[in-house]
């Protein structure tokens, strides 16, 4: 294992109340990315900023299949209901804790107070920001504890009668916590993380890929760095949003400024010039 690995490896995150991610296994890291994108093989060929110059470009130009070289497999414990939204990422392997081999743990998600929330007025998949009355979500939050103990004690009580493990867990809710083993290339995880870690994502899921991006920026420090620079922290405009933006920037300024300063390189800077020319010439 390599020496930086040490203290990543197998170390448990915790995340929500009973959850947590660990990193059981990484194959690959930056010099991986340049390697495959070079089809070259071993180190020292090129140095630390062009190989940091490299990454930068590939994925500022969506050259994504030297990330997929690299890949990362969690163990994850996770609510089942959102377990359910992970599931939806089909560009991983999954093997999950089976209700039907063995008995479910009596673990439940209970929700932090001022996560227990009202429907949002403007999305309606989501919580509003407001809060509730904090005696209104204390009795809503008992209640939710009081449904978990009364189904889970049903649960056992079924077992004890008889019943097998695959009709048993049935009732259970989906506040019960699963685990899984869930391993992904670098490139999909990026894309799994824009989507999981975005402000409008529900805020269970966001924890996970707050905790999982700490990790993979400890792995992949280059390719983390142009994953914020270029997507997780970027824009992408729409035909007539550029148009609006033609009639409000004033591109004349554009030749005095000194681009270093805002951490572009030259071949940053001439690409911007050629998006800027394409806003004019709409």
């Amino acid at each position: 294992m390599k020496e930086e690995l040490k203290d990543i490896i197998d170390k448990e995150y915790k995340v929500l109340d009973k959850g947590f991610v660990r990193l059981i296994d990484v194959m690959g890291d930056d010099a991986s990315i340049v390697q495959a994108a070079r089809v070259s093989y071993g180190k020292g060929t090129k140095s630390v900023n062009e190989d940091r110059g490299l990454i930068r470009y590939l994925l500022r130009h969506k050259h994504t299949t030297p990330f997929e070289m690299v890949e990362f497999k969690f163990h994850i414990k996770v609510p089942i209901f959102i377990a359910r939204q992970w599931i939806r990422h089909r560009t991983a392997n999954v093997n999950e804790y089976s209700g039907r081999y063995s008995e479910m743990k009596d673990e439940f998600y209970l929700p932090d107070l001022e996560q227990i929330r009202p429907q949002s007025t403007m999305n309606k998949q989501g919580r509003g920001d407001e809060m509730l009355e904090e005696n209104v979500a204390a009795d809503i939050r008992k209640t939710l504890l009081n449904t978990q103990v009364k189904l889970f004690d049903e649960y056992k009580e079924v077992l004890d009668k008889g019943l097998s493990r695959e009709l048993a867990r049935i009732n259970l809710p989906l506040s019960n916590y699963t685990e899984w083993y869930w391993k992904i290339d670098l490139h999909n995880l990026f894309h799994f993380l824009r989507l999981r870690m975005d402000s409008h994502a529900q805020y269970e899921i966001q924890e996970y890929g707050k905790v999982m991006g700490q990790i993979v920026k400890q792995i992949v420090p280059y390719a983390w760095e142009a994953y914020e620079d270029y997507i997780l922290e970027a824009e992408n405009f729409s035909k007539l949003e550029l148009k609006m933006l033609k009639d409000l920037i004033s591109f004349d300024k554009l030749e005095n400024l000194d681009y270093e300063t805002y951490g572009l390189k030259k071949r940053e800077y001439n690409e911007l010039e050629t998006k800027l020319n394409k806003i004019l010439n709409l």
